[in-house]
């Protein structure tokens, strides 16, 4: 199998466009395999067209604890850009928490107020979710967490505050919570400005507030690691040892699932993946069949620990289990081999590729993103919670 590289590309500048529009390059494929390299556009929903003074608003809401109910939780509590926006945490820890990243801790051990159930996904590319092995996506069916249980970043930037251990807590019920955050936006003297001056409206409403902070995230991209600039035509940017990585991912059937400009199909697969351990029960996934989503491979250098549970602390334990998964071995005694799913089971992969395909995985890292913290926020709150 060979690479296949874009002859002909975008400028080298950030372009915002309607995702009824057509990605502007050309590939050209050798047999059936194409390649493409993550876009530097970003993909976007008529109704929520991104402006410099929207990604602000979303940036402060982004790290501002006053959408958490009891006004001690951020969004970047547990997406803070010095973690790749994701968190060096296997489970994180929100309402009841405090401390930064993996020195945070419980207040109290409360088995009302546990863990947050999944390991926390990066933010970063979150624009592309959902993206086709041909490069073609829709923005408002993006799905999101490690469930797919909600389409769009719009959607999904108001389920955090919704949930009782990530940001709501007790003091508020979820019935009325996003009512209760937006009472308290129209009550900010700066944020009805702001709000006014993004949307032209007089009344926040929770609609605002999802596409404000959905236009932050969506300007967090990177779409220039060493592999990217390789697809548009830099042969030598590569080690011969990342080129024969990426054949061998290809070869033992990584790719199968980890596909496209994303290195994620976006479906759910049933993996026999270990428990943690930290949960008071099973974690049963999608459809109580055990099943996640395909991560994204990218920026995997700032986005430990690894998996739906963050067991695995290294990409070399993350081989070894799929290594372990290829010799038959399962250690989630509520999944067996013949419940995996038929694409993982045709893993193939042995201890011998996998430092070549560590290699090449390391070839997708980009550290150009925003690492930038406001000084401070509408609300007076501090920065990011209680961090």
């Amino acid at each position: 199998m060979r690479f296949v590289k874009c002859i002909k590309y975008l400028a080298p500048i950030l372009l915002i466009v309607s995702c009824k529009k057509k990605q502007e390059f050309t590939l050209i494929s050798e047999k059936e395999e194409v390649y493409l390299p993550l876009p530097k556009i970003i993909i976007e929903p008529i109704d929520n067209q991104t402006t410099k003074e929207k990604i602000a608003l979303g940036k402060l809401l982004f790290f501002d604890p006053i959408l958490s109910g009891e006004r001690n939780v951020a969004c970047a509590t547990c997406h803070h850009p010095k973690n790749g926006y994701a968190e060096f945490r296997d489970l994180s820890i929100g309402v009841n928490g405090k401390g930064f990243g993996a020195h945070r801790k419980m207040i109290k051990m409360d088995s009302m107020l546990p863990f947050v159930k999944r390991n926390a996904h990066t933010i970063l590319n979150t624009a592309f979710n959902g993206i086709t092995v041909e490069g073609t996506m829709v923005s408002k069916k993006a799905p999101m967490f490690w469930d797919n249980r909600v389409e769009s970043l719009e959607t999904q930037a108001l389920e955090p505050i919704k949930s009782l251990e990530e940001m709501r807590g007790f003091r508020i019920v979820e019935k009325v919570i996003l009512d209760s955050i937006v009472l308290r936006l129209n009550e900010n003297k700066r944020y009805k400005e702001l709000f006014k001056n993004v949307f032209e409206v007089e009344e926040i409403e929770a609609i605002h507030l999802g596409k404000a902070i959905a236009s932050f995230e969506r300007s967090l991209i990177t779409p220039n690691s060493r592999f990217d600039q390789f697809l548009r035509g830099d042969d030598n940017v590569l080690s011969i040892s990342e080129k024969e990585g990426f054949e061998t991912f290809k070869r033992v059937g990584c790719a199968n699932c980890h596909s496209g400009p994303m290195f994620s199909d976006y479906k759910l697969h049933t993996l026999g993946m270990v428990e943690n351990e930290k949960l008071a029960a099973p974690d049963k996934g999608a459809n109580d069949q055990f099943q996640f989503r395909t991560p994204t491979l990218r920026n995997l250098q700032f986005t430990a620990p690894y998996m739906h549970n963050g067991k695995f602390n290294s990409i070399k334990r993350v081989l070894e289990f799929y290594e372990e998964i290829a010799g038959k071995k399962i250690k989630n005694p509520n999944v067996a081999i013949k419940d995996l799913d038929t694409l993982i089971k045709k893993v193939t992969i042995t201890a011998k590729d996998i430092n070549l395909i560590e290699s090449f995985l390391n070839s997708l890292n980009d550290d150009d993103f925003d690492k930038v913290v406001p000084e401070s926020v509408p609300s007076k709150l501090p920065v990011g919670g209680d961090i």
